[in-house]
């Protein structure tokens, strides 16, 4: 019974920093936001496949106008988030989303939209997301004590994946409804709705990250010191840099390709994603609890339990095995995802976290599009399985390498402050 006090407490007591204003203004702005990440891409799909004359070529370019400048923009993002304070970054981010999505909703309903102005569009839209990611890691340590990130991280990943999932569902009866164009509407109407609470924040000067040094260029070569002096954290990015490669060839076209010639097509694959989003959420309550001494270790290993879906449908599992295997996906990358960002927040200067924080996702991201190029070649020179057991197999092996750093292995929480009890005396807190 007492054990069970304990957690009950100390659930209650993480739960706490719901009732911090600034805190729940940024929660709130994230569903918003991540709300408008998911309507965006069915919405400009089918919108843009609405038009006349549009084929899968013009859908390619105007997503290729609107992924390249936030690839080519991302460092500056994080330059930009380092010197100017990062909710103004942010609410300015969010705002460039709602304007950018509100021009292609408007020309897809007035039926005026040549390719390049809705490429322009798309890409204003890029370079916003760029502006915004940097900053959205590097704000949190500027809402949130210290000994509340790990908490908050996972809040905010518990609002982001139950708004993915809702936007997801929503977006498609948005276009069957209303149109591509009025579904664009819906989300700049969104992004725009998140600009406005992230403006309610009004961090005080203290908090906020202010460092402008000299060029843009002096600023990423000191954001690139930062980053590379840290065995951890370059490790770890070039392994995920390998790891969503491999995922992104076994999500986006080799799983995809099995569902269908196996296991049922669409819905399949649909109960594939639903096993993986509740993994997710799952995910996010065992990473509220969890503190390990180790988090960069856990981390690195956490890759590992994400290929397993993959062995199976590699290996020709029945769907409900590939759906539990989803699900163990789905929970492994939401704590390593916390983890991750907790000890970047706790181990970053603040005045550079956000330059950092865009060396890591432009370096885990940046071998993405090749797992997606080589999927197909291979998928037909070896089939789909062997391809998926390969993808299987590089997550495993690059992540087996990682943890042989020292660096990955060493790196400690800081211990834990003490708990203060209700008689006022002080308990050393549970590991």
């Amino acid at each position: 019974m007492r054990a069970r006090n304990r957690r009950t407490s100390g659930l209650g007591q993480d739960l706490g920093i719901l009732r911090d204003r600034r805190f729940t203004l940024m929660l709130a702005a994230r569903m918003f936001s991540a709300l408008g990440l998911a309507f965006a891409p069915v919405a400009l799909a089918f919108g843009v496949l609405e038009l006349p004359g549009a084929t899968a070529a013009t859908l390619s370019l105007v997503l290729a106008a609107e992924s390249t400048p936030m690839v080519l923009f991302m460092l500056v993002g994080g330059v930009i988030a380092d010197r100017m304070p990062r909710d103004r970054v942010m609410m300015a981010g969010e705002t460039f989303n709602a304007i950018g999505y509100f021009s292609l909703g408007a020309m897809l309903l007035t039926g005026w939209a040549p390719v390049p102005a809705l490429a322009a569009a798309a890409a204003f839209s890029g370079i916003a997301s760029a502006i915004v990611v940097p900053a959205m890691t590097g704000i949190v340590p500027d809402v949130v004590p210290a000994a509340r990130l790990q908490t908050a991280n996972a809040l905010l990943g518990l609002v982001t994946n139950v708004s993915r999932i809702a936007g997801l569902v929503l977006s498609g009866a948005a276009v069957a409804l209303l149109g591509g164009g009025w579904a664009l509407v819906a989300s700049g109407a969104m992004f725009a709705a998140a600009a406005v609470l992230i403006a309610l924040l009004r961090l005080t000067p203290a908090e906020r990250a202010e460092n402008g040094s000299g060029s843009i260029i002096a600023d990423l070569r000191l954001g690139w010191r930062e980053f590379a002096s840290r065995q951890w954290l370059w490790v770890v990015v070039a392994q995920f840099s390998i790891v969503v490669m491999a995922v992104n060839a076994a999500h986006g076209v080799l799983g995809p390709l099995i569902a269908k010639e196996h296991l049922g097509g669409a819905p399949a694959w649909s109960v594939f994603l639903t096993g993986e989003a509740v993994g997710m959420l799952t995910g996010v309550l065992i990473a509220m609890r969890i503190r390990p001494q180790r988090p960069v270790l856990i981390t690195a290993l956490l890759a590992i339990p994400s290929a397993l879906p993959y062995l199976l449908l590699g290996g020709g599992a029945p769907l409900w095995a590939v759906v539990a295997g989803a699900f163990v996906l789905g929970v492994s990358f939401d704590v390593l995802g916390v983890l991750w960002n907790t000890t970047m927040q706790r181990e970053i200067p603040p005045e550079a976290l956000s330059r950092v924080s865009s060396y890591d996702a432009l370096g885990s991201l940046m071998f993405g599009p090749i797992g997606l190029l080589v999927a197909g070649p291979a998928a037909l020179m070896i089939g789909p399985r062997p391809a998926l057991i390969g993808c299987a197999v590089i997550i495993v092996a690059v992540s087996l390498v990682a943890v042989l750093f020292p660096g990955v292995r060493g790196l400690r929480a800081p211990a834990p402050a003490p708990a203060a009890a209700a008689d006022g005396s002080v308990t050393a807190p549970a590991q």
